[in-house]
Parts: structure tokens; C-alpha cells; sequence
């Protein structure tokens, strides 16, 4: 962790332009005392591993409604691992259904939070894997 306090990027991987639920967990993650660097719209995998380990960060929360979560979240994880991010914890929420979950945190996100989730939820899983650390 940053000496700063942990520090969150979020991003919006793949074609998705929706990006009101990244803005709202944003602020939360804010408020609750969070640094957060949004990335912005329409980040390719790359882009968002690349943004990840410039910023040192220590977790990357990824929002994603495209559909296309099976393919984009599995390699921004490949990606930061290969950046040297390998410790960068991966969490993802947005319309993701729930026979996928499993097969995404093999693939290294740690968790995944389905639309609805309270954002208090969010800040309390970050609270627990980061602050704890």
C-alpha cells in the first residue's frame, strides 16, 4: 500500500459507454477516504494495466455491462501480471451473470459485485483487503 492510503483505479474496459455506476462507486471509494483515478471510457486492456502500474496503484476496480466481461476482465488481469502488477488486487462489478463468477476469479479477479450492491459493501471489502494488509 501507498503511504498516501491505498490507491483505486477504475475503469471502463472494452465498447461500454455507459458509466454512471464507475462514477457512483467512484465517489463512494472517494468519500470513504479512498484515492481514486477514474480512467475514462472505452479503456482497452492495455491501457488499463498500463494506467494501473504508472499510477501504483493498489487495486483496480473494473465496470463492465458490454456483455463482454469472460474476455476483457480475464486479460486485465494477464496484463497487469505481465506489467509486474501480479499484486494489484482485480475487482470488477456490472452486469455479469452468476454462473461466470467463478470462472472470473479463477482467472484472478478477487471479487465481483452484481448491480444493486451497496457501495458501502464495496468500501467494506476494500476496507478489509487493503487498510488490513
Amino acid at each position: 500500500m501507498n503511504d498516501s492510503g491505498p490507491r483505486i483505479l477504475i475503469a471502463k474496459p472494452g465498447l461500454d459507454g455507459h458509466d454512471r455506476g464507475a462514477k457512483v462507486v467512484a465517489r463512494a471509494l472517494r468519500d470513504a477516504g479512498f484515492e481514486v483515478i477514474y480512467t475514462g471510457l472505452r479503456q482497452t486492456p492495455e491501457q488499463i494495466a498500463a494506467a494501473a502500474i504508472q499510477e501504483d496503484v493498489d487495486a483496480v476496480g473494473l465496470s463492465i455491462l458490454s456483455g463482454a466481461h469472460n474476455r476483457l476482465l480475464p486479460e486485465v488481469a494477464r496484463r497487469l501480471g505481465e506489467a509486474g502488477g501480479a499484486d494489484i488486487l482485480v475487482f470488477a462489478g456490472g452486469i455479469i451473470p452468476e454462473r461466470d463468477i467463478e470462472g472470473l476469479k479463477q482467472a484472478g479477479i478477487d471479487e465481483i459485485f452484481l448491480p444493486g450492491t451497496p457501495t458501502g459493501d464495496i468500501v467494506a471489502y476494500l476496507n478489509r483487503r487493503l487498510r488490513a494488509a
